[in-house]
């Protein structure tokens, strides 16, 4: 008697071992400072992550030329927030497309302007990606404050001038940030406030009414590191009126202090600093070269 082999013997159900099948690949995501604008900013191990990036999730205002350096048929997706916009819901959107690529197994960078450990939310984004059990890596960028300062000739700390540096955002999650503005208010010390265009009159309505004098210099730097770059100068009670004279726009990060005044002096890139007598940024001093 003979057993067909096209039917093998029956056998219990139970006991039977389960299909062995390949776990879903899982990517990881990068989560990437790409610095103020200036390519030349870029760290190299960032111009590495966009190297090899599958995918690159990108805030609105970075660079063409940094997008430029990622992978060759790498997916760009802006995930910028814009003035005016649902950011509760934007955020959402980020956190979901993080997921999904770095699910479908993609190398995923997050490139976000400046650096993303400074009011860039990088925090509550890695808060996600470690929930779901996403592998991740940090890679710093040089900040705003740090960037628009150096490029607008503004030391932000000074052996006679100011002894301590406070990065602050003027917005909070829920409207204006209330800060201890009687701290602020506070001589030999620097301030740069991320964010701020939308609200120069109240803030400086809050630092003179807590005891920062009007007299104060202020630098108010607009697209700061790239050919565009321009810088208001002046004194903190005349703030609010000189950047409406100059039709400010985001981005631009406010210095306050008296190393502010430093910009006329050490100006080296880009337009020569407008004060309360210039009409318009006409005068080019110095450009380097490309």
């Amino acid at each position: 008697m003979s057993i067909s082999r096209s039917t093998p013997p029956s056998r219990p159900a139970i006991g039977y071992p389960a299909p062995v099948t390949d776990p879903p690949p899982v990517g990881m995501v990068r989560l990437v400072g790409a610095g103020p604008g200036d390519p030349g900013l870029l760290t190299l191990h960032a111009a590495r992550a966009l190297a090899e990036a599958d995918v690159v999730l990108h805030d609105r205002l970075v660079s063409d030329e940094v997008l430029a350096l990622a992978r060759p048929g790498a997916e760009l997706i802006e995930v910028g927030k814009r003035v005016g916009g649902d950011h509760h819901a934007t955020q959402a959107r980020i956190h979901d497309l993080l997921l999904f690529h770095a699910r479908a197994g993609e190398r995923v960078v997050r490139l976000k302007g400046g650096d993303p450990f400074v009011f860039g939310r990088g925090g509550e984004e890695l808060e996600v990606l470690r929930a779901h059990g996403i592998p991740f890596e940090v890679v710093p960028g040089i900040t705003a404050a740090v960037a628009c300062a150096a490029y607008a000739g503004i030391p932000l700390t000074h052996r006679e001038h100011a002894q301590s540096l406070r990065l602050l955002t003027a917005h909070a999650q829920d409207g204006d940030a209330d800060h201890d503005w009687a701290a602020l208010a506070q001589a030999n010390q620097t301030l740069a406030f991320y964010m701020g265009v939308s609200g120069l009159a109240r803030l400086r309505d809050k630092l003179v009414a807590h005891g920062r004098a009007a007299s104060t210099p202020f630098a108010l730097v607009e697209n700061g590191s790239r050919p565009e770059q321009r810088v208001i100068a002046g004194t903190l009670g005349e703030l609010p009126e000189l950047a409406q004279r100059h039709a400010v726009q985001a981005p631009a990060l406010l210095v306050v202090g008296e190393v502010a005044a430093f910009a006329t002096q050490f100006h080296w890139f880009g337009c020569a600093p407008l004060t309360n007598a210039d009409a318009g940024c006409a005068n080019v001093a110095f450009a380097r070269a490309a």
